[in-house]
């Protein structure tokens, strides 16, 4: 799994919840730089092992909102130099343990090469390539999108996921609904254990993933009447303000919370959509998936957009109607039908 960021994660996680129900007795190994304590709180109870090994680089980002090319460049040398012992010490690993394996990638094109050295199927999942991100940021960047390309093309099949981008690499596909884990928490008693109002249209969910963004506590001062819990501790202050707790996933608030304010994010969407929360989409630069999504929640999800400044100002419209849908909803479904194709594909490749 991408060490990019917790929505590679939270996608993961919630196809891999649904696979233990199919197929309990299977094992489940998570090789990534992803935090042990997030994949623990992910996975929710079931069995994994955590290899932690980073696979690729994604984008660095300047902060929630931005991309600092060229420490995403630096970082993409460095990344593909660390990447031949690794990718021999990992092969040696998985042929020792002398088991069937299907690898599945969400999506470091680094995986095509391991697939290969260990001669064994490799499934792509997820809504773009990195090859979709770094075409559009030109220069330097168009040789490794090329190179990636070409990685992802020897895949064997792609689990696509909503929200997607080109993703155009000649393989057989399985298209698949939002990819959202099933909330664990009694509603009643998070309501009660964060002191949330009844009034759901009353509760906001400000989230700005794994990076967050600090706000302060003066936009959240606008809206006295309004309960808002949060990840940025920097708006502690705000007689208004709850922080989300450690333990607790932001998708376990999402059927608390009328409205949420966030960038763009795969996850997050799937998650909001799922559990029929509004989004207040702040816009983002420099990353060529932020216009895709803001196209697909125009269709699909209820929505309103604001730009940065307003963000920052706390302009929010939360006072305003959440502009409607053009299209119908996306089937909520989408973890267990990327499991399904997992089993089916398993089960059918060669011992």
């Amino acid at each position: 799994m991408s060490g990019h960021g917790f929505g590679h994660g939270s996608r993961v996680a919630s196809v891999l919840l649904a696979l233990a129900t199919l197929r309990p007795r299977w094992r489940l190994v998570l090789s990534t730089s992803l935090p042990p304590s997030f994949l623990q709180l992910a996975l929710a109870g079931v069995p994994f092992e955590h290899r932690p090994l980073r696979w690729d680089v994604g984008a660095i980002q300047a902060d929630a909102l931005g991309v600092d090319g060229d420490a995403t460049l630096a970082a993409l040398e460095a990344v593909t130099a660390s990447l031949p012992p690794l990718l021999e010490a990992e092969a040696h690993w998985l042929q020792q343990q002398g088991e069937p394996v299907l690898l599945l990638g969400d999506v470091p094109p680094a995986a095509a090469r391991l697939a290969a050295l260990v001669q064994r199927p490799l499934v792509w999942m997820g809504n773009f390539g990195w090859d979709d991100i770094y075409a559009p940021m030109g220069g330097a960047f168009l040789d490794w999108a090329e190179r990636f390309h070409h990685d992802y093309r020897r895949g064997t099949h792609v689990i696509r996921c909503p929200f997607s981008m080109a993703m155009d690499w000649g393989l057989p596909e399985t298209a698949v609904g939002l990819t959202a884990a099933a909330p664990q928490l009694a509603a009643d008693a998070l309501r009660q254990r964060l002191d949330l109002p009844a009034e759901r249209e009353r509760c906001v969910m400000v989230s700005f993933g794994g990076l967050g963004f600090a706000l302060g506590p003066e936009p959240y001062a606008r809206w006295p009447g309004w309960t808002f819990v949060t990840t940025d501790a920097s708006a502690s202050a705000a007689p208004n303000v709850h922080l989300l707790p450690a333990d607790v996933r932001p998708l376990e608030l999402m059927r608390l919370c009328g409205r949420q304010i966030s960038k763009a994010g795969y996850s997050t969407f799937c998650e909001a959509l799922g559990q029929g929360t509004g989004v207040h989409l702040v816009e983002r630069h420099g990353f060529a998936e932020a216009a895709v999504l803001e196209g697909w929640l125009r269709r699909h999800g209820r929505h309103r957009l604001l730009s940065q400044p307003q963000l920052l100002a706390g302009d929010w419209q939360l006072d305003q109607p959440l502009l409607p849908p053009s299209d119908d909803p996306l089937a909520a479904d989408g973890a267990q039908q990327a499991a399904a194709q997992l089993v089916q594909l398993a089960e059918g490749m060669a011992p």
